[in-house]
């Protein structure tokens, strides 16, 4: 019984269509060989309303004086690249890809971690970013993370009283 069972699915199997090889079918030998992938929007918010938009930041490393870290559209090396960050530039970090190889990042031009990227407070759900700055993706290794460190150059305001309350 069990002889016939398999001789009849043996049988079935071999009605069925092969399977083309790649991305080419026999009908269309004029099929690209690689995929290109679709851009993929930098997520913000992903760790909760109560968090910052973007919860590090970022600075390139691994790179000499006067190279470039580039960003790409896509997490893919194959992706097309839409900008740089200069080296010792700095950047926001704000999701990562599913297998952690890449970073989404929100970055000013200037390379400074800017206010006006609208990045640093808290956003009331997840979904793409859509501000004034760039983004884009960055391969992790090429990545150090930089988050509790002041920024270079920055200038912070003394503390005032405590309480908040104004002197007179």
């Amino acid at each position: 019984m069990r002889r016939l069972l398999l001789l009849s699915l043996l049988t079935l199997a071999a009605c069925g269509q092969g399977v083309p090889v790649g991305n080419v079918t026999s009908s269309d030998e004029s099929a690209p060989d690689t995929v290109a992938p679709e851009p993929a929007p930098v997520r913000i918010g992903e760790l909760g309303a109560s968090l910052e938009a973007c919860a590090g930041a970022g600075t390139p490393r691994r790179l000499q004086a006067g190279e470039t870290l580039p960003v790409r559209s896509a997490p893919f090396d194959n992706a097309p690249q839409t900008g740089t960050v200069a080296a010792g530039g700095r950047f926001f970090i704000c999701s990562r890809s599913l297998d952690q190889k890449w970073f989404g990042i929100v970055y000013d031009p200037s390379g400074m971690l800017a206010r006006r990227c609208a990045v640093s407070e808290p956003v009331g759900s997840k979904r793409a970013y859509s501000g004034p700055c760039a983004s884009g993706w960055v391969s992790s290794p090429f990545v150090k993370m930089i988050a509790g460190e002041e920024p270079q150059g920055a200038q912070t305001a003394p503390p005032g009283p405590p309480g908040g309350a104004k002197g007179g």
